[in-house]
């Protein structure tokens, strides 16, 4: 399952990251929708943390990544643009870019961002409420910072859907 990007296409996948469709129940009280089980073929790693950030309109995270952490996002309210950079050289889509939006509106999915894959967002309808587990603990020596304009990325954060 791709998700569409703003210009219609379909996303091309990073190798090792997932994209999984939430299945949601509504009925007149609301709606209910399993995230991931802790036991189970998406999610296979112990959590390290969980936690929950709040992000402004316009705001933008990026680059970072990790060497041993995986982590799983999801989007509870607000649209964020996720993009992802491949940045393990004996990966098949070493050096692929892949960019999409989560949130209202979106079709409703957790993702999984292995180890080695940089990742970046940017609140396009906020606030923007992020939910996310880690297969580790925080821990510094980890994390790995890039500059948001990283050449070798060539990502820009402040372009926008084409106008038709």
């Amino acid at each position: 399952m791709d998700p569409v990007r703003a210009d219609g296409r379909a996303v091309e996948l990073i190798e090792g990251v997932v994209l999984k469709r939430l299945e949601t129940r509504s009925d007149d009280r609301g709606f209910f929708r399993e995230i991931l089980r802790l036991k189970g073929e998406f999610f296979e790693e112990e959590i390290g943390q969980w936690s929950h950030s709040l992000m402004y309109d316009g705001v933008i995270k990026a680059w970072h990544l990790h060497k041993v952490q995986a982590d799983y996002f999801y989007v509870a309210a607000g649209v964020l643009k996720v993009a992802l950079y491949d940045r393990r050289p004996d990966s098949p889509t070493y050096r692929k870019i892949m960019s999409f939006y989560m949130g209202d509106g979106q079709p409703p999915l957790v993702l999984k961002i292995p180890p080695g894959v940089a990742h970046g967002c940017k609140t396009v309808q906020g606030p923007v409420h992020l939910i996310y587990l880690t297969s580790q603990v925080y821990n510094p020596a980890d994390e790995l910072r890039l500059p948001h304009d990283d050449p070798e990325i060539g990502f820009d954060w402040l372009s926008g859907p084409k106008i038709r």
